[in-house]
């Protein structure tokens, strides 16, 4: 009798015990799928527990993406390193190889980019190449004309439809220097609204996880050797927007599930950021989902309908922004918010002190609190009287006028 009632005043004692599910077999327990587990967002992925894994991977992406950008550097457009930009009809039958060869018995030297632009009779040839004088446009011109006979407006064959322009390049120094100003103040607003919004550590991770998909996205088109252009550089500030929605998205379920965290023993703060992980990975997912798929259609668009090069310059920029952002704000982000955390201060000390109870319930003892469990046999054999402070057992009977006798 003494030793049940020792264990129920325990248990009245920290109520927090009996809520515990470290005695529960979980291998009894009912197994769902991979797809339920998903969509219910019940925890199951473990993602903050193995964050030193994550962190691995991503410093492996980037150390590869630093070293293709070093070793391999970028394929800049004309519109950065300066050149000639050649420009006439496309008549049927004229494919860019036979354009790529005239040009080079022509002037003896490769162009750097021949592509169609356009589709039926609105399609031209647009070739790149590195800067002309006035000797080669004419050689050029003489050339193509021979060649491909191409035809104006009104269907009259004529040399005046093969128009040569140059471009500065200043001008993509101009468009570069702009980008990274504006870069510079979209990172420094992000940081104000987030920091005030959330928290410093918030905006610590989610900057940071900013610039991993910048320098990943960066070393992609190194390592693929994708031509990089203003619609590139455009491209790139786009993607960091919806990188920063979906870590604030992930983030504000963190701060739902962690408000007044520090008054609890029974979860840490690692244990609610990866519940709010899995509450919103279906959402990142269907997020990146339909996102991806507009892009993916616009590269259809763009290289096999209209061949115009600019669109698929932006469309590849989206295309890997969209998904690096997805990966950096589930396994990058917020397991870096955690471990900013449990660094230092009070969700440090926290941690350590739901631990320590959980070693001590596993060991069989009971959790140290301010009193004593049980003073002594005699004390727990006999009920005390509630006083009308405390609150009422579950399952007792209401006191009041229906117990008073009746005279």
């Amino acid at each position: 009798m003494s030793e049940s009632t020792t264990s129920q005043s325990a248990s009245q004692t920290d109520p927090e015990s009996s809520l515990s599910d470290s005695g529960v077999n979980q291998s009894s327990m009912p197994q769902h799928s991979l797809l339920s587990r998903l969509y219910t967002g019940t925890g199951a992925f473990e993602v903050v527990g193995r964050r030193r894994f994550y962190y691995i991977l991503t410093g492996t992406i980037v150390l590869i993406s630093l070293l293709s950008i070093l070793v391999r550097g970028f394929t800049l457009g004309i519109d950065f390193e300066g050149g000639s930009r050649i420009q006439f009809p496309a008549g049927s039958g004229v494919e860019t190889a036979q354009v790529e060869e005239v040009y080079s018995e022509a002037l003896g030297m490769d162009p750097v980019s021949v592509q169609t632009v356009g589709s039926g009779s609105s399609a031209t040839v647009q070739i790149r190449s590195e800067a002309l004088d006035a000797a080669q446009v004419v050689t050029l011109q003489n050339a193509l004309y021979d060649e491909f006979q191409p035809k104006d407006s009104d269907g009259n064959v004529s040399k005046n439809v093969i128009s040569v322009a140059d471009v500065s390049e200043t001008w993509g120094g101009q468009i570069t220097q702009k980008a990274l100003i504006a870069l510079l103040v979209f990172l420094v607003i992000v940081s104000v609204y987030i920091a005030v919004r959330f928290e410093r550590d918030m905006a610590i991770a989610a900057i940071v996880a900013l610039f991993f998909d910048i320098a990943v996205t960066a070393g992609v088109y190194s390592l693929v050797g994708f031509e990089v252009t203003p619609a590139t550089v455009i491209g790139l500030l786009t993607i960091l927007g919806f990188s920063l929605y979906d870590s604030v998205v992930v983030f504000d379920k963190v701060e739902e599930n962690t408000r007044g965290i520090l008054h609890l023993t029974r979860r840490t703060y690692a244990e609610q950021a990866n519940l709010a992980i899995n509450q919103t990975l279906m959402r990142s997912i269907n997020t990146t989902l339909i996102s991806v798929l507009p892009v993916l259609a616009l590269m259809v668009v763009a290289v096999w309908m209209l061949g115009v090069g600019t669109l698929k310059d932006l469309a590849l920029v989206q295309l890997v922004g969209i998904i690096v952002g997805a990966y950096s704000s589930i396994f990058f982000a917020t397991p870096l918010l955690v471990t900013l955390k449990e660094r230092w201060g009070p969700v440090a000390a926290h941690t350590r002190k739901v631990l320590a109870r959980r070693a001590t319930l596993a060991q069989g003892g009971a959790p140290k609190t301010g009193t004593p469990v049980a003073a002594s046999t005699a004390d727990t054999a006999v009920p005390r009287r509630r006083s009308a402070a405390t609150a009422p057992t579950p399952g007792s009977r209401p006191t009041g006028k229906r117990n008073k006798k009746r005279h």
